[in-house]
C-alpha cells in the first residue's frame, strides 16, 4: 500500500524510513512532537501511519542542523510561511555566530599545535611548569591592565597603548593592556602589554648597531624608563606585501582604485598579500585624530620634517625593516610591514616607543605562504589582523559603534602575541603569579 493508505508500521521500521533513531522517536513521543498512531497497552509496541513520514522527515531535518525544539514545533506546526521562514533565519543566525566562535578556537589551539612544533613545549608559567591554566587566564581576564594613574611620576601622557610619566629627561612608559586597532581602542587583551615589551625589548638590543634606541631600564614586565626624546611627527611605514584592511593599508587603498600611495606609484593587477618587487615607505601622521598617508614631498611641504631629516630616518628604516625580516626569517616567519616611532635627541636620531611587535607589525608563517597565496586564501597570521579582520567582517573599520570583543577573541589574540613573543626570543614565556594590574600598582604606587 502507499503512503496514502495510513498503512502502520512498527517503530523499527518507521525510524529507518524517516531518518529518525528509535531513539528520538521515543523523545518527540515524550514531548508530543510526534504521537504514534496507535500504541500497544499491554506491551507498549508503538506504530505509526505511513501519513506521519512527511513531519518525521522534517523533523529529521531541523534536527540535524541543531534547531532547538521549541522551533522545531514552531516551524514543523506552522502555516504562515513568513513564520517558518524567520525561524530559520535566526537559527542560521546563531549557527553562523557559534561557527566564528569554534574558528576563533580552532585557529588558537592550531597555534598551539604550531607552538608545540617549534618550541617542544605549549604555552607555560616557566620552565617545566604546565599549560597556563583556566584559572590563570581568567584572572588575566579580569586583571588586565587598562588605565594608569601615577601622578607623582611626573606629567601624564596617555597614548592609544602606553601612559607614560615625563620627569626632567626621564619617561616612565607603563605599556597597558589595551588594544587599538582602526584608530580606535577596543577593550583589553590579557598579557598583552608584557608581550609588547617582551619583544620591542628584544628588537631594540638586536638593532641597536643600527641605531640608537631610547630604553634605560625595565622594573617590570609592563613598565620602562627610557630617555625622553623630542618625537619626529611622523609614523614611518615600511611594506613588502600588499595587505591590509585598514584604511591606511595598501590593499584597502589599492582596492578603491587607487594607484599612487604616499608618493609610491603601484601597477595594476596586484593582488591581496602580494610580494611587492621593493619594500615601500608609506609614511602616516602622528599627531592627528586619525592617520593619513603621507609622502615625502607633502612631510616636507606641510613644514612637518625637512627634507634632510626625513631621508636619514627613511634611510634607517629601511636598515631596520632589513634586520627585521633576516631574522623573522630565520624563525619560519615573514616580516609583511611595521611602523616605526623615530626621535631626536639633539640632532642624533632615536628609535623610540615600539619596533617589530604584533602592534606595530604584521607576521606570517614563511612555509605555506605560496600555497595560500596560490589558493587566494588568508595567511595563516601571527599578530592582530585576524581581530581586526573580525571586526571588519561585523561591518567595522573605525567608524561607529565597535563590536564587543569577545573571551575566545580576547584568548585568541593573546595566544597570537605569547606565541609571536615565544618564537621570535626563543624563549618560553613567563606568566608572572599577578596579574598585571596588581603588579604595576605594587611598583608604582606613591
Amino acid at each position: 500500500m502507499d503512503s496514502a493508505s495510513g498503512e502502520l508500521v512498527g517503530v523499527g521500521a518507521f525510524a529507518q524510513l524517516s531518518g529518525l533513531t528509535v531513539e528520538t522517536l521515543r523523545h518527540y513521543h515524550q514531548v508530543g512532537l510526534l504521537v504514534p498512531a496507535e500504541v500497544d497497552d499491554r506491551t507498549g509496541y508503538r506504530r505509526y501511519g505511513l501519513r506521519q513520514l512527511p513531519r518525521a522527515r522534517a523533523l529529521a531535518a531541523l534536527r540535524d542542523v541543531g534547531m532547538p525544539l521549541e522551533d522545531v514545533a514552531a516551524i514543523v506546526d506552522a502555516t504562515d510561511r513568513g513564520t517558518r521562514r524567520a525561524r530559520l533565519v535566526e537559527h542560521r543566525r546563531r549557527l553562523t555566530e557559534a561557527a566564528r566562535r569554534a574558528a576563533g578556537r580552532v585557529n588558537a589551539i592550531d597555534r598551539l599545535i604550531e607552538r608545540e612544533d617549534v618550541m617542544g613545549s605549549p604555552l607555560r608559567t616557566g620552565e617545566g611548569t604546565p599549560m597556563l591554566s583556566g584559572d590563570r587566564i581568567a584572572r588575566e581576564l579580569l586583571g588586565t591592565l587598562e588605565r594608569t594613574d601615577f601622578g607623582h611620576l611626573g606629567a601624564r601622557h596617555e597614548g592609544k597603548v602606553r601612559d607614560s610619566y615625563v620627569d626632567g629627561d626621564v619617561r616612565t612608559i607603563v605599556t597597558t593592556d589595551r588594544l587599538s586597532a582602526f584608530d580606535r581602542l577596543l577593550g583589553t587583551i590579557p598579557f598583552k602589554g608584557q608581550v609588547l615589551n617582551l619583544i620591542a625589548n628584544y628588537w631594540f638590543d638586536a638593532t641597536s648597531d643600527i641605531v640608537p634606541n631610547h630604553l634605560l631600564e625595565v622594573p617590570d614586565p609592563n613598565v620602562v624608563r627610557v630617555r625622553e626624546c623630542a618625537p619626529v611627527p611622523l609614523e614611518f611605514v615600511v611594506r613588502a606585501y600588499i595587505t591590509g584592511v585598514t584604511k591606511t593599508s595598501l590593499w584597502f587603498n589599492y582596492q578603491a582604485g587607487a594607484r599612487n600611495i604616499a608618493g609610491n606609484p603601484m601597477p595594476d593587477g596586484l593582488r591581496k598579500n602580494e610580494r611587492l618587487k621593493a619594500a615601500i615607505l608609506t609614511p602616516t601622521t602622528k599627531l592627528e585624530a586619525h592617520d593619513r598617508n603621507l609622502g615625502r614631498d607633502d612631510a616636507i611641504a606641510e613644514g612637518l620634517v625637512t627634507a634632510d631629516l626625513f631621508d636619514r630616518c627613511a634611510d634607517v628604516c629601511f636598515r631596520l625593516f632589513a634586520r627585521g625580516t633576516e631574522l623573522a626569517a630565520q624563525r619560519g616567519l615573514i616580516l609583511v610591514d611595521t611602523k616605526y616611532e623615530l626621535g631626536l635627541l639633539g640632532d642624533e636620531i632615536v628609535l623610540m616607543d615600539e619596533v617589530h611587535t604584533p602592534d606595530s607589525s604584521r607576521y606570517w608563517y614563511a612555509d605555506t605562504y605560496h600555497e595560500l597565496f596560490r589558493q587566494n586564501k588568508d595567511q595563516r597570521a601571527l599578530d592582530k589582523e585576524p581581530l581586526r579582520e573580525w571586526m571588519a567582517e561585523r561591518g567595522f573599520r573605525g567608524d561607529g559603534e565597535a563590536p564587543v570583543m569577545t573571551d575566545e577573541l580576547r584568548i585568541a589574540t593573546a595566544t597570537r602575541y605569547i606565541l609571536l613573543a615565544e618564537e621570535l626570543t626563543q624563549r618560553p614565556f613567563e606568566a608572572p603569579e599577578l596579574t598585571a594590574a596588581e603588579r604595576v600598582a605594587n611598583l608604582l604606587r606613591d
